[in-house]
């Protein structure tokens, strides 16, 4: 029997960044479940980050993942807003930090110029097409927004869509959807 306390029985998190055009969206669902009961329908995990010119969007445990964020923020403080260097910067420390090293999370950050990928192994990926997904779901949504890459739906409505399909289809995730958008119309 797996307790509350077990990560392993905790699933329900889908988070989707789309780059089209001028624009970057990221979404995330609100389900979060143990086991097979759904805990949580409206969970938020995307936010903007420092003064909103950041979206971010989690999957892992929640106190973990804030603790990272925070750490996000204050690297982006000091390196002046420079996405890249301070994501680096929180993936060594990730790495190295005896504290650090035990959080168990992921996150997708993104500002006007790129998408990142962060995990605790000191990865800082960035998706050659401008689409990636994490979490519980992640695959789902990640093949739905390629395919719908190609149409002339704008990076918020193929991020809509594909996670509409990623909770017809994935247990784990659900229709309740916050959406942190920069450039074009945001």
């Amino acid at each position: 029997m797996t307790s509350p306390a077990d990560p392993i029985g905790w699933h329900g998190t889908t988070i989707l960044a789309v780059r089209k055009g001028d624009e970057i969206v990221i979404a995330g669902d609100g389900q979060v479940s143990f086991g097979q009961t759904v805990m949580k329908n409206n969970a938020r995990k995307v936010r903007p980050l420092g003064d909103g010119d950041v979206i971010s969007g989690f999957a892992g445990a929640t106190a973990d993942a804030f603790t990272l964020l925070e750490r996000l923020e204050q690297k982006l403080d000091q390196y002046r807003g420079q996405l890249l260097r301070a994501c680096v910067e929180l993936a060594k420390d990730w790495r190295t930090d005896r504290y650090l090293r035990r959080l168990e999370a992921m996150m997708i950050v993104a500002d006007r110029k790129q998408t990142l990928v962060l995990t605790g192994n000191g990865d800082v990926l960035e998706p050659e097409d401008g689409v990636v997904g994490i979490g519980s779901g992640g695959l789902y949504a990640l093949s739905a927004a390629r395919a719908l890459m190609d149409t002339d739906m704008d990076a918020e409505a193929i991020a809509r869509r594909a996670m509409a399909i990623a909770a017809d289809i994935c247990v784990y995730t659900n229709g309740h959807l916050v959406v942190e958008r920069l450039g074009a119309s945001g």
